[in-house]
């Protein structure tokens, strides 16, 4: 989880310093630019949690910098709405992967029985998973405010916006799979 979540936060950096690149200097920077913010907030955690928890980066890094810059350069290079197309697209995705996600850490913390001497079930619990799970859960809340941020600064009018939306989103579940392996 935590790699493949730390290739996610840093190809979403990219994106929105592609977007930024292009856009700078227009009234949508700024909206990106607090999105591209808690991007950057996203990413310190995962790099923090790499570290702490010993967990090989995907050997994809290289390629996911190249093409989230690419994905959010040539979006915006699209237009204002295109750009926010590409966050609708990414950010749906992302809040069903982080969904998915938890599910999974709550039946992890489910399974797992109370040692004696930890606290008795339904008391908090300070297990790397539960840490995980809050940041997951912040995180995925993010995510689901720029999908909104998105909509509301006429994502749906980009060009094209079914079918770009579907390429976006097609990618994005590609480099889940391939980050989750490689």
């Amino acid at each position: 989880m935590i790699r493949v979540d730390h290739a996610g936060e840093i190809g979403a950096r990219r994106i929105y310093a592609g977007q930024l690149r292009v856009l700078e200097g227009t009234p949508a920077a700024t909206v990106i630019q607090h999105m591209a913010e808690q991007e950057e907030q996203h990413a310190a955690v995962f790099e923090r949690l790499v570290v702490q928890y010993r967990v090989r980066p995907t050997a994809l890094l290289p390629l996911w910098n190249l093409a989230g810059y690419m994905l959010g350069a040539g979006t915006a290079l699209l237009g204002r709405e295109a750009a926010m197309a590409c966050t609708v697209a990414v950010e749906e995705v992302i809040a069903q992967h982080y969904d998915d996600q938890l599910r999974e850490l709550i039946a992890m913390e489910k399974r797992e029985p109370t040692p004696e001497g930890h606290p008795a079930a339904g008391a908090p619990s300070q297990s790397p998973e539960s840490h995980l799970r809050q940041y997951i859960r912040q995180f995925r809340d993010d995510e689901l405010e720029h999908k909104d941020t998105g909509l509301a600064h006429g994502a749906e009018l980009a060009p094209a916006y079914r079918l770009l939306s579907l390429v976006i989103q097609t990618g994005c579940r590609a480099a889940i799979f391939l980050s989750e392996r490689i």
